[in-house]
Order: structure tokens, then sequence, then C-alpha cells
């Protein structure tokens, strides 16, 4: 991508955000309705594991602030998810469908692009805070102090992993260009999601970490960014998860052109 396009994209971004907000602040349930929610289900995870914790000492060698800050990171990249481009990405499989998707396919812009951000949602801008305040708790309970380079290595596997959460979404959602319905597919994102956010990555071993970190990597998302802040990822383990991010957004990429390539569009 060249400077001028990136320019270009980030343009149409910040007008479509401005479009959006004006839009839901029309309707104030609306706005506000994914921040009651989302922030009641990650508080109720809190005193979950809170009550958990006062049995017993440690879960897979964490204790109760990094589950904490497990739970806070979680809930901190869904929020991004929230934010930035999920009930955009949703519509792929209504757009593959309808062909309404050819409205995107005439415009100088990438379908992709606009798709996934046409949709931003600031009505969960307030679940930031909850997530940051139930990390900042989670800290304030651990046994560590963060350092300035772990903390700099904990945002850049939040944004990295806010990335490979888009690319599982849309990679699942293409999939509607080959198939009929994603309905099923998509009811296996949400099992994954549920079972990542109830069992962090180092509990799971075997086939199941295989599973959640490498085929369906829904287990690294919270679990290596809790890693970096604690000190406890190693240099090989920071490349290692990079590298798993930049296959899924290489597949993402590669599947959404081989999905074009397929579409049959509602005016042929």
């Amino acid at each position: 991508m060249t400077a001028q396009s990136l320019s270009k994209n980030m343009r149409i971004f910040f007008m479509l955000l401005k479009l959006r907000f004006a839009r839901l602040t029309e309707f104030r349930l609306s706005f506000f309705g994914p921040f009651f929610v989302d922030s009641s289900l990650f508080i109720i995870q809190v005193l979950i594991f809170k009550t958990i914790y006062a049995n017993v000492d440690s879960i897979g060698g964490w204790g109760q602030g990094q589950m904490l800050i497990f739970i806070g990171t979680f809930s901190l990249i869904n929020a991004l998810n929230m934010i930035l481009y999920f009930f955009g990405v949703i519509t792929i499989p209504d757009k593959v469908k309808n062909g309404s998707l050819d409205l995107y396919l005439t415009k100088p812009v990438s379908p992709l692009f606009r798709i996934s951000f046409e949709s931003i949602d600031p009505g969960s801008l307030p679940l930031l805070l909850t997530s940051f305040a139930i990390i900042g708790y989670g800290v304030s309970v651990s046994a560590f102090i963060p350092s300035m380079s772990q903390i700099i290595l904990y945002t850049y596997f939040v944004i990295i992993m806010t990335i490979l959460w888009y690319d599982m979404e849309v990679i699942l959602r293409s999939l509607s260009f080959f198939i009929i319905s994603v309905d099923n597919i998509t009811k296996i994102e949400a099992a994954c999601l549920e079972l990542s956010f109830t069992v962090p990555g180092i509990a799971l071993r075997g086939f199941f970490k295989l599973l959640f970190y490498f085929i369906l990597p829904y287990g690294i998302m919270a679990t290596i960014p809790v890693q970096a802040l604690s000190g406890s990822l190693s240099l090989s383990g920071a490349f290692l998860f990079s590298g798993v991010v930049l296959v899924f957004t290489l597949i993402t990429a590669l599947l959404w052109k081989t999905g074009l390539r397929h579409y049959n569009s509602a005016s042929s």
C-alpha cells in the first residue's frame, strides 16, 4: 500500500466515523447498548474468577492479578473490535448473497476496507474505560510491576491481536463466496471465543493448544499480551506469534481476493 493510498483510506475512515457517530447519537439506546451488554459480561467474569481464586492460588500458573489482566485485555480487544469493524464485517455474507457487494466494487476504494469500517460504533468507547480499569486493578494486585518495555510490547500485541481478531472474522465470513451459508461456521466462532475468554491459553495442553494457538488462534489473542506485560514472553515467542498474525493476515487477503473472483455479480 502506497503512502498516497494509505492517506486516502485514512480520510475515508474518519469521514465514515463522523457519519456513523452522527447517526448513532440520534438513537441513544443503540449508541450505549453494546457498552452496557459487554461491560456486564466482563464484570461478571471478573466476579467469577475472584470467587475461584478465593479457593485456589493459581490457574495454569497465573495468579489472580494476571487473570484479571487477561479479562481486561480480552475486554479491550473486544471493545476495539466492536468500535472499529465488527458491525461492518458481519454484513459481508448478506452483501455477497443479495448482490449489494456490487455497489462497493464500483467505488475507487477497497471494497473490504469500505465494508469493514462503514459501521463504526462509537457506542462501545466507554467499554475501553471499563477494560483499562480491569487491567489497572489486575496490575495493582499482581506480584510484578511492568517496565516501560513490557508496556510497549503489551501495547504492540494488543494492536496485532486486534488485527488477528479482524482477520478471523473476515476469513470466516469470506467463506460465503464459496458456500451457501456461514451461519454454522459463525456459531463455531462464537463458541471458540467464549472458550478462549473462559480458559486462558496458558491452561491449554497438547492438541487443544495446537488448535487454539495456530489453527483457530483465539487462544493467543489475550494470553500473549498478558505474557508480554508480565515479562514471561520470550523473544522467540514474540517473533513466533507476530508471525502467526502475519500468516493469518496474508490468508485473509488471499481468501478475499479469491472470493471476489468467484463472486457472481447481481448484474451478471
